[in-house]
């Protein structure tokens, strides 16, 4: 039998309609959870995914939490990231706000944040200096996360996101190295690419991997 997100979020104490616990009950399940920091991560992404399905509001799992989604290492960074477009940011942040969640808008223009079960919860509206829009969320995979299922961006978006986001002020290929060898086989690197066009930081990164043999050489014109 096929589990469904919602029912597993029921079975193990978690959204109840779409209200999270506040006041000292929330004080109480913050110290139940586990030590772990990936997991306390992991029932943050659940409890707040849950949410979004039962209202219908269109979103994809992004970041480190993704991922690990797709098949890679469960190292998970400091908070959980989900897309959305950005005319759904209002009902977004209303919804988890009814839901109990704390949420608030940073000097940033491109994202929400939140605060979920003691853990940063960023609603991101701009991917890859673009709006998220609704054909890249269709494109998103349904898929497990810890028994969770919700729409997650697909390896190609996630790489090329986090490749656009580089820049001569934020350009950490040690990060994004590991993820790259992660997922190589599921990402199309031709759409990645082309995404990225003539940009000297991706390019400088796509290189990288060639000579890491993570990735096959561009072909060239007269080149086998």
């Amino acid at each position: 039998m096929t589990q469904h997100a919602d029912d597993d979020v029921d079975r193990h104490g978690g959204v109840a309609g779409l209200r999270l616990a506040t006041g000292d009950a929330a004080d109480a399940l913050a110290t139940s959870l586990p030590v772990d920091r990936n997991q306390a991560i992991l029932e943050a992404t659940k409890q707040v995914g849950a949410i979004l399905k039962r209202e219908g509001l269109a979103f994809a799992l992004a970041g480190s939490v993704a991922v690990y989604a797709h098949g890679g290492a469960q190292n998970l960074q400091h908070d959980v990231d989900f897309a959305i477009r950005p005319e759904d940011a209002q009902a977004v942040a209303e919804t988890l706000r009814e839901a109990g969640l704390t949420v608030r808008t940073p000097p940033e223009d491109w994202l929400l944040k939140a605060d979920c079960m003691g853990q940063q919860v960023d609603l991101i509206f701009e991917l890859a200096h673009q709006p998220v829009t609704t054909e890249l969320l269709e494109q998103a995979d349904e898929l497990s996360v810890d028994s969770v299922f919700m729409p997650v961006l697909s390896p190609t978006d996630l790489l090329h996101s986090l490749l656009s986001a580089f820049s001569e002020h934020h350009c950490d290929f040690g990060a994004v190295l590991p993820i790259a060898r992660a997922l190589r086989e599921k990402v199309d690197w031709d759409a990645v690419r082309r995404g990225c066009g003539d940009a000297p930081m991706p390019d400088a990164f796509f290189y990288f991997l060639e000579r890491l043999e993570v990735i096959e050489p561009r072909k060239t014109e007269g080149r086998p």
